[in-house]
């Protein structure tokens, strides 16, 4: 199966040596993605705020693997702070709330930047497979 490898541009990505998506024949593997854009961290102090741009992102690496959110079969949802998890989930819902993946959410410690309140990795599955 090919492989691709798809960056953003985000300036971790080099530093980490990651891609922001890799695609293995109809299989799309997101990595964890933040608020972060190319202006500075969106929705600071606001969990769902952040959770909305993260989720745009994630709609960004989709489209360039050629995929799109109907194909999303798993999210993993990480929060710095566990008492956030309605603002989230609402943000989540309102994404994939007929998609329906299987999800889960875990409170880490902490996330690369102090103000990162979330963090979402995603796997989707291309028709076909």
């Amino acid at each position: 199966m090919t492989r691709t490898n798809i960056s953003t541009g985000g300036k971790w990505e080099p530093i980490i040596g990651y891609s922001r998506a890799v695609k293995v024949g109809p299989f799309i593997y997101i990595s964890g993605c933040t608020s972060a854009t190319p202006q500075g961290l969106a929705g600071k102090g606001d969990a769902y705020a952040q959770t909305v741009q993260t989720l745009l992102t994630i709609k960004d690496a989709l489209e360039r693997a050629g995929a799109g959110l109907e194909h999303v079969v798993r999210t993993r949802i990480y929060v710095t702070r566990i008492a956030d998890w309605q603002a989230v989930g609402k943000a989540h819902g309102e994404v994939f709330g007929t998609i329906r993946p299987a999800s889960a959410i875990l409170e880490v410690k902490g996330l690369i930047d102090p103000e990162m309140l979330v963090e979402i990795e995603a796997d989707a599955v291309l028709p076909g497979a």
